[in-house]
């Protein structure tokens, strides 16, 4: 029986197990995936037991994708430019590292817009997701990259780390908007018990495209309000449900799709 799995800390409410759960009822794998629940002080010993047990890998969620890096034999360069691991592949006892969060972005960005290339592109925040979209759109032709984020030395950072992006000061974010025909909320700013996001979009060029990686809830209210005023938007849902298929076809040997059946599930 193949075994892979979520690490995380907590890990419960992860939707990872359905998501490769459907995939693994449709292709009628013999497999299981699972969410392990770790504490931080072990870590180490925890993860040797997947390798012990025989998992073929597993993906890492928060407090871990950093982490996790000291303990993986080798990472790619998407995981090592990116800064996080979130995808771990084991053969032969050994961790092999990457980050699949670039892979699905860019996935689901590509399929709601059907193809639409885009010039100029402002991400709201400074985390890892920020730098995932980054990396995403530095590597698919985006030349203009606008940082925006209430502390300007996290937006900073990231612009030391790419290159030649700008940075944009919290208080002037909506005149960012102006210059660009994508808008990206990596921040969890508008999810589900979290504050609003307070980005005004009078700026916003009528043809822009707003993307909220947020999934909980799908609308978001920069969605909500992207959508009033006639931009193109497109929810966070898809992102998820395309990082874990590079994952599932390296640990289960079979390529699989993102469906409407898949999403619905997984929202419901």
């Amino acid at each position: 029986m193949i075994r892979a799995g979520v690490i995380g800390h907590p890990v419960a409410h992860s939707k990872s197990p359905r998501i490769h759960g459907y995939w693994l009822n449709q292709f009628k794998i013999e497999g299981t995936y699972t969410a392990i629940d770790i504490a931080p002080d072990q870590l180490a010993g925890q993860v040797r037991r997947l390798v012990d047990e025989g998992f073929t890998g597993f993906n890492v969620t928060l407090p871990y994708k950093q982490t996790i890096m000291n303990l993986c034999d080798s990472i790619d360069q998407t995981a090592l430019q990116i800064g996080a691991v979130n995808t771990v592949m084991i053969r032969n006892g050994k961790l092999f590292g990457t980050n699949t969060d670039a892979f699905g972005f860019i996935e689901n960005l590509t399929a709601a817009t059907i193809g639409a290339r885009f010039h100029c592109a402002t991400i709201v925040g400074a985390g890892g997701a920020a730098r995932a979209v980054i990396y995403a759109l530095r590597s698919h032709g985006v030349e203009n990259l606008i940082v925006t984020n209430r502390t300007r030395g996290h937006a900073e950072d990231i612009a030391r780390h790419f290159g030649d992006i700008e940075v944009v000061n919290w208080d002037e974010r909506h005149d960012a908007l102006s210059e660009c025909d994508l808008v990206v909320n990596t921040t969890s700013l508008g999810m589900t018990r979290k504050p609003s996001l307070d980005l005004p979009l009078a700026a916003l060029a009528p043809t822009a495209t707003v993307c909220d990686i947020v999934y909980a809830p799908l609308m978001t209210g920069l969605l909500v309000a992207a959508s009033a005023r006639g931009n193109r938007i497109v929810t966070g849902i898809g992102m998820l449900l395309h990082q874990a298929r590079p994952g599932f076809a390296a640990w289960f040997g079979r390529e699989p799709a993102v469906t409407p059946e898949l999403e619905t599930l997984v929202l419901s």
